[in-house]
């Protein structure tokens, strides 16, 4: 297959001196908008660029190829307009042998738009919007080579003219051939969505290789592997793993990109940073063979950890946990396997921060409890034998868990008789799912009949205290240990956090049932998976059921908890 065929995008650096060619700005697009903020800034940005940086680079021009020496400006037009009028400025003050002119623009729906950027008169300002606003860039370009005494300062003018030819370029990207010009425009400025870091790195990888005769290969294989990888990397539950999110960003790819650059991660991460860290090793043909190697050994990296049971349950924790997976990919590259896990289980150990005392001795809200539910849960499904099962990531990155009391703490007045209508009768329910003692029949033909007329606070206080009474197992334990304690989404949790134990044991039943995702220990929890002991009484969370449950934590956690001090054991 020739390169020819290869209808992929192109990316190079071009110096605004060497802009050439007419630029046309299609009818879909909006005219020229830019004020007095953005042609300052962007004067501003020019004159104060070191002398040591190479280029100044302004954001990519995205452009298609219409005819011999034509494009259609898709994106960049605001910037290549205030552009030409900062250098037709300049042409007029030192000729045109000093300032040459490569390139022009002009509007499809505002005839004479070439010819007015040329001369900006007042007089032609008010034929349409479009020249208002070109006018009064100029008037604010004028303006910004202004002395304070109101004249034009010669030595500025030379010196920006000496930046631009010298020192400012655009990203120039252009498009696929095929691709459809209105819905790339709408995506870049309708949509806000700008050109990515990966598509710049993509861009340029293939246009080192298409444009050299002996890569017409690598370049169809680059692209297929461009194109499987990030379609791999979208399945949710290998995107969760290596990401620790459920959210959808506009390329996957870019995070091993991101890795391979380095720098400052998330959302505080500069514009296009990767893609400027990347391009000095992409830029000759041999590096840009290398550069892709490396992104494909990162991937096939990843992918093994995804692959690897163990591996993917303690560096799925890890990640989800808030650890940087470029610090997971540089540990592994320095130490055998079974130095990497011991390493990932210290890192664990670590970030839990744990000993066995003090595990026991966590109550809700404490920094610890979170991770700690979490890891239980992680660990449970990897110490598994004999199935298939994995914990799954996108499903616990999706939703945002809370702390659930397994028994209700004492539940706040419930103001509404609609709130205490519900209460009474979701409980209603839960005392005729257990077995019919006297004093619970008589409790719930009592209810019966409030139900019948007004709920008034007093009956239902009163009431209430007698279900809660009925249904609870042990008094005086602590509500906030961590005994107490379960992993549930937080919308779940506020529709269950004034239940009593057999309300919330029906309700995740139900769930269950229906498919919805509960964490395995959640599920644990209120099927008694935990107690041993028979006969269990499924209805209520005692003494009994929280010894069990904690001590199972300790027994789960413990490859994970930090040795005792001196100080804790006497």
């Amino acid at each position: 297959m020739s390169t020819d065929s290869v209808k992929i995008a192109s990316l190079r650096t071009c110096p605004v001196s060497e802009l050439s060619g007419e630029f046309l700005v299609a009818s879909y697009q909006r005219g020229y908008r830019w004020g007095a903020v953005e042609v300052n800034r962007l004067l501003d940005d020019i004159y104060g660029v070191p002398e040591r940086e190479p280029y100044y680079y302004l954001q990519p021009i995205v452009v298609k190829a219409v005819a011999d020496g034509q494009w259609e400006l898709v994106d960049g037009q605001q910037r290549l307009t205030t552009l030409y009028l900062v250098l037709r400025f300049l042409q007029r003050k030192f000729g045109e042998e000093l300032v040459p002119m490569g390139y022009q623009l002009s509007y499809e729906t505002r005839p004479g738009s070439a010819d007015f950027l040329k001369e900006p008169n007042p007089e032609g300002r008010g034929h349409n919007i479009d020249f208002h606003h070109m006018h009064a860039a100029h008037r604010c370009i004028e303006s910004w080579f202004q002395t304070s005494a109101g004249s034009l300062d010669s030595g500025k003018m030379l010196e920006m003219l000496r930046l631009i030819l010298n020192k400012v370029a655009v990203i120039w990207y252009q498009a696929e051939p095929g691709q459809d010009s209105r819905e790339l425009f709408t995506r870049l400025n309708v949509g806000r969505i700008p050109l990515t870091d990966a598509e710049l790195v993509k861009a340029l990888v293939l246009t080192q290789a298409k444009d050299d005769a002996g890569w017409a290969d690598h370049a169809q294989e680059i692209a297929a592997q461009w194109d499987s990888i990030e379609k791999d990397l979208r399945n949710g539950e290998l995107w969760a793993f290596v990401s620790g999110r459920a959210d959808d960003d506009p390329t996957h790819i870019g995070l091993l990109l991101d890795i391979l650059a380095g720098g400052e991660r998330g959302r505080g991460r500069p514009q296009y940073q990767t893609f400027e860290s990347l391009r000095p090793g992409i830029t000759s043909h041999e590096s840009a063979l290398d550069f892709w190697n490396r992104v494909v050994g990162l991937y096939s990296l990843v992918v093994g950890w995804f692959e690897d049971h163990d591996l993917f349950h303690k560096i799925g924790y890890l990640v989800t946990s808030g650890e940087d997976l470029a610090e997971l990919a540089a540990l592994a590259s320095k130490q055998t396997k079974d130095a990497f896990d011991a390493a990932l289980d210290e890192r664990i150990r670590t970030r839990l921060d744990l000993t066995q005392s003090k595990l026991s001795e966590l109550r809700y809200r404490a920094r610890a409890v979170t991770p700690a539910l979490v890891l239980m849960n992680v660990e449970t499904v990897r110490r598994r034998t004999g199935t298939n099962e994995r914990f799954s990531f996108q499903a616990h990155a999706s939703k945002r868990w809370s702390e659930e009391h397994i028994h209700a703490q004492n539940a706040p007045e419930l103001q509404t008789e609609a709130d205490r209508r519900d209460w009474l009768k979701s409980h209603l329910a839960a005392l005729q799912s257990t077995p019919l003692l006297e004093a619970t029949a008589t409790l719930v033909s009592e209810i019966k009949d409030a139900l019948v007329a007004r709920v008034s606070k007093d009956t239902f206080n009163r009431l209430q205290a007698r279900v809660t009474a009925l249904l609870t197992d042990g008094e005086g334990l602590d509500m906030h240990h961590i005994s107490n304690l379960a992993l549930l989404d937080s919308d779940d949790n506020s529709a269950l956090g004034n239940s009593v134990f057999e309300v919330k044991r029906r309700e995740i039943i139900r769930r269950d049932k229906e498919g919805l995702y509960i964490p395995v220990c959640t599920r644990h929890v209120f099927f008694k998976y935990y107690t041993t002991a028979a006969p269990q009484q499924l209805h209520f969370w005692g003494a009994q059921d929280r010894e069990a449950y904690l001590k199972q934590m300790i027994e789960t956690l413990g490859p994970y908890l930090q040795p005792e001090t001196d100080e804790a054991l006497t």
